[in-house]
């Protein structure tokens, strides 16, 4: 079965990162079957390298049109690896994931321009469509 022009001309690059290998996993299945290309990420270390080595790409800037991040990762926490991309220039849109939901985290993700937060556990179904919307805006 071939994708459809439609399928194509809505293919983003969506950057997701998250410890939780089941949850991260289901997600990835889910946006490559709604046609989008997707760069798997396992925790924050990794995240932080990710987006710094694709700011300095030879090439040019190599970035996702959307990221979906968990707060609490092991090594650094995907609010604090956004908001330094945030400072380099990155403007995409971040869909941040996050089973704790205190002040902190919330006063942190609106502090970060075209951030939707959303509260865990979500449908890997709902991640496809809230991205699929953030890349719209």
């Amino acid at each position: 079965m071939s994708a459809s022009s439609s399928d194509t001309a809505s293919s983003l690059r969506v950057l997701v990162a998250d410890d939780d290998d089941d949850f991260r996993l289901l997600l990835i299945s889910t946006l490559e079957q709604a046609g989008h290309r997707v760069v798997e990420i396992e925790d924050g270390f990794e995240l932080g390298d990710y987006l710094e080595l694709s700011s300095r790409s030879v090439s040019g800037r190599i970035v996702p049109d959307v990221i979906v991040t968990d707060v609490r990762m092991p090594g650094r926490s995907g609010l604090e690896v956004v908001r330094e991309a945030r400072r380099t220039g990155l403007t995409c849109p971040i869909i941040v994931l996050s089973a704790f939901f205190d002040d902190e985290v919330r006063n942190s993700a609106k502090q970060l321009d075209s951030t939707l937060l959303v509260p865990k556990p979500v449908d890997a179904d709902r991640v496809a469509d809230l991205v699929r919307s953030v890349a719209q805006r």
